[in-house]
């Protein structure tokens, strides 16, 4: 079974684009979410890829990944993802001993940016960058498979 560990935070400034790559763009929509896991096609650059995830448990989660021919993946997000579809900028940084994934929403969810770690156990330190805001790992707002059906741009 593979777990993911899983932080998610809001950002206080844009003081970490200096440290990022050049990040690559992301399309992701919503076969199936359910009370117990979703299942997302992804466009990642030129890759696609098939993904089921628990619901979560705090921050941990099962999670499952597969590569899916691009052609294939187009025409799931197409005509079977429902709408609107999730789209992203990802950027990558290192601090400290940690990867970083920011990503910078766009389309519907425009606007919002998130900063993402993967722990390999629930308990382990991180050393908090400094353009780290509030920690949002337990509002469901912020789930992607959420922001489908309440889009950020309709946020109060």
């Amino acid at each position: 079974m593979a777990t993911e560990i899983e932080r998610k935070f809001l950002l206080k400034d844009a003081s970490w684009k200096a440290l990022a790559d050049e990040g690559t763009q992301y399309s992701q929509g919503y076969l199936v979410g359910s009370k117990q896991a979703s299942v997302r096609v992804r466009l990642q650059g030129e890759r696609a890829f098939l993904n089921i995830k628990s619901a979560t448990i705090d921050i941990t989660r099962q999670e499952f990944e597969y590569e899916i021919p691009l052609d294939e993946a187009k025409e799931m997000l197409e005509t079977l993802c429902e709408k609107p579809l999730i789209s992203k900028k990802r950027y990558h940084l290192k601090n400290d001993n940690h990867l970083w994934e920011i990503d910078v929403f766009q389309g519907d969810n425009e606007g919002l940016v998130v900063a993402e770690v993967e722990l390999a156990d629930k308990n382990e330190h991180f050393v908090k960058p400094d353009w780290l805001g509030d920690e949002v790992s337990d509002d469901e707002r912020y789930y992607n498979v959420s922001l489908v059906k309440h889009p950020f741009k309709n946020w109060l």
